[in-house]
């Protein structure tokens, strides 16, 4: 992915870095300074300046980059026990230099990543930088580079012309070359041709393909990686632009098997999300049938973008059908720039939570639910377990935390259901600033609010829940600057990015209206 207007979102690049920095200054001016340091779990952004002092707005126990930019996540690989992840990586941004090189870090439990280093320089050769892309291994060495090279198969703009190119590495990972100077998958005369997503199809016995095409996504299968055969299509005028396309199969809590097809698109002008949408349905190698018209989405929040899903692996290196992983950049092409981590630790890139993700079958159909990958019950250093709380009005916590994963079950008499229930997090000494996440009840529908707190551009997202139910289980991840909701099974998130004050750590309940009772109510705190 690039941009809906490549030439436009590049040109953001430019000069960028300094404008946003001057202009977050003001965020943050006159704050008190409470001393701080990146937690040793997140060794990945260890290399960046703020980790040579104090970190004031680093996440604690999500990706961020360690210095400069990120973007777009690509779809990690499993190789020799642990998950390669790279991403776009921009080293010249606070200087406002252009161009992205592809960066890499490794994870065994998707929480705690370590840095590697550049594995694709920007500007390798003459097709100019790489953008996005996905990674296979090519163990039956279709490619010719030996077995198990790697292969990343990434869009190049040269002269602005879109296009598919291979590259290849041959120490698992770490390095790669340019194979050859043409694509190996040329542009037909379209102004979006990019973002391919290459998957190993084992009923055919070949490689496919998915390209955001526009309003379209391309199917196209292979047998070397090198050259493409367009074999179908997949339109969708209602989306807005198309970008950074999946395709994977699951086996459901049924037992049933089906495909799954995804994109990030942008459905702001309906009044539905801008993040990753996906349809459950069926795939024969050249055509997918979707079950429904409309999309599910991942996330109905505002900043969960450029997503990228990715199997798990058991200790032998199989995968496990039932299982799938995603990561999402922490942003949005509206305001990629702004954000006071650039005034305050120097740099702007970060992902929200890995999260496993499993296929349900529901009253209506399959779904895809999301929680916060498990490894995360590792990285708890305190737990408050406060029980069951009945609230009429409000209630404050006796709790200062900023970096945390709540739950609870609020429960309600729907015969005499309360206006509003939830929770005001993030929430300044004096009350002012918050973000509030609950249900409103009077309306049917469950809510995430950060126009009360500082943030990119203010708003609220909604799904709708039913009041007669009488309980909504959250849970609730908050990491200084973002807060993600998951709401009942995880088949509604909503992902914010938010930049609360140093002190904002207060929590408060309420139930505006009625009582409701929050059982089970536990606040971990996360390092």
């Amino acid at each position: 992915m690039d941009t809906p207007h490549a030439l436009s979102r590049r040109a953001l690049l430019a000069g960028a870095g300094a404008a946003a920095i001057g202009g977050s200054l003001a965020l943050v001016a006159g704050e008190s300074a409470a001393a701080s340091t990146l937690a040793p779990a997140t060794p990945a952004a260890a290399g960046g300046p703020s980790s040579k002092g104090r970190s004031r707005m680093r996440p604690t126990y999500h990706f961020s980059v360690p210095d400069n930019w990120k973007n777009d996540p690509q779809r990690p690989i499993y190789l020799d026990g642990e998950y390669h992840y790279y991403y776009l990586y921009n080293a010249d941004y606070l200087e406002g230099g252009v161009g992205t090189s592809w960066r890499r870090a490794t994870t065994r439990d998707h929480v705690e990543f370590r840095d590697r280093g550049e594995a694709i320089p920007k500007f390798s050769d003459a097709n100019g930088d790489c953008w996005s892309g996905s990674l296979v291994v090519d163990d039956q060495n279709t490619a010719g580079y030996g077995a198990g090279a790697v292969i990343a198969i990434v869009t190049q703009a040269p002269e602005g012309r879109q296009a598919q190119y291979l590259w290849y590495s041959t120490d698992r990972g770490r390095s790669f070359r340019p194979g050859g100077t043409a694509p190996v998958l040329a542009n037909p005369g379209t102004p979006d041709f990019r973002d391919p997503k290459v998957i190993w199809d084992a009923d055919r016995d070949r490689w496919f393909m998915a390209n955001a095409e526009g309003q379209t996504i391309g199917f196209y299968a292979s047998g070397d990686l090198r050259s493409w055969t367009r074999v179908g299509e997949f339109v969708r005028t209602d989306l807005g632009l198309l970008e950074c396309p999946d395709i994977f199969r699951m086996t459901a809590d049924d037992g049933t098997s089906h495909w799954i097809l995804g994109t990030s698109g942008n459905a702001k002008a309906r009044g539905l999300p801008a993040t990753y949408a996906y349809w459950t349905g069926r795939f024969d190698g050249a055509s997918f049938v979707a079950d429904r018209d409309e999309p599910e989405w991942l996330d109905y929040g505002f900043d969960f973008y450029g997503a990228v899903t990715y199997p798990n692996h058991d200790t032998a290196g199989a995968e496990d059908p039932t299982l799938r992983r995603v990561i999402g950049w922490a942003n949005f092409w509206d305001y990629p720039h702004n954000t006071p981590t650039l005034a305050t630790d120097g740099y702007n890139g970060d992902d929200m939570i890995v999260r496993d993700v499993r296929l349900k079958r529901g009253s209506d159909g399959y779904h895809l639910a999301s929680a916060p990958t498990a490894a995360l019950a590792d990285h708890v250093t305190r737990t408050h377990s406060l029980g069951d709380v009945e609230v009429a009005g409000t209630r404050d916590l006796d709790l200062r935390e900023s970096a945390y994963d709540l739950t609870c079950d609020i429960v309600w008499d729907a015969a005499s259901a309360p206006t509003n229930v939830g929770l005001e997090i993030c929430r300044a000494p004096g009350g002012g600033r918050h973000v509030a996440t609950g249900a409103f009840l009077a309306g049917g529908f469950a809510y995430l609010n950060r126009r009360p707190t500082i943030n990119p551009t203010g708003g609220e997202t909604q799904t709708p829940i039913d009041p007669s139910a009488g309980h909504l289980s959250l849970r609730i991840l908050v990491d200084r600057t973002s807060v993600e909701v998951f709401i009942g099974d995880g088949r509604a998130v909503h992902s914010h990015r938010v930049f609360p004050l140093e002190g904002d750590n207060r929590i408060r309940l309420f139930s505006h209206d009625g009582t409701s009772t929050f059982r089970g109510l536990t606040v971990k705190r996360l390092a």
